[in-house]
């Protein structure tokens, strides 16, 4: 009894091609749902947008000139934001208001009325607010002209 015995298919070929099948079906999925998505890089209001962003451009330029003259700093011992103005704005009593804006919490943020004195000082109580990270922006307006501040400022526990 002589027994032909079948040759043993080789399975590589048939591995090969199904690795090439799953590669192609693989990429041409991924490049359909890739065409699919949303690309727009820009909001529907982006020309309004840009106007708002070059109005606050303007404002940090037109206070370049009073860089100097122009302060946010916290008192720890009495616990107060100074605010400092250049004089000749303060003599032109200056309006405005100074937002308090806290990174790690929304709900905290403030907005107050800019009321410097004479000398162009404001001070802000800082007792009430959470110790941390603030960020102290001021706008103001003099003679029909925009100006812009902003500093960092980190609020500490009350001194003992």
């Amino acid at each position: 009894m002589n027994q032909k015995t079948k040759p043993r298919r080789n399975p590589w070929p048939i591995l090969i091609i199904a690795y090439f099948i799953v590669f192609i079906a693989f990429t041409a999925f991924i490049v359909v749902y890739l065409s699919r998505q949303k690309m727009d890089l820009v909001r529907g209001d982006y020309y309004d947008d840009e106007i708002r962003y070059q109005e606050q451009l303007d404002r940090m330029n037109r206070t370049q000139e009073f860089k100097a003259q122009v302060a946010i700093a916290y008192d720890p011992a009495r616990q107060f934001i100074n605010i400092a103005l250049p004089s000749d704005h303060a003599q032109a009593r200056p309006s405005g208001r100074i937002r308090l804006y806290r990174p790690s919490d929304e709900s905290l943020d403030r907005e107050i009325k800019l009321t410097v004195d004479h000398n162009g000082v404001q001070r802000v109580d800082a007792k009430s607010l959470r110790s941390g990270l603030w960020k102290v922006r001021v706008y103001w307006t003099v003679d029909g002209r925009d100006y812009f501040f902003g500093e960092t400022v980190i609020i500490g526990p009350a001194p003992s």
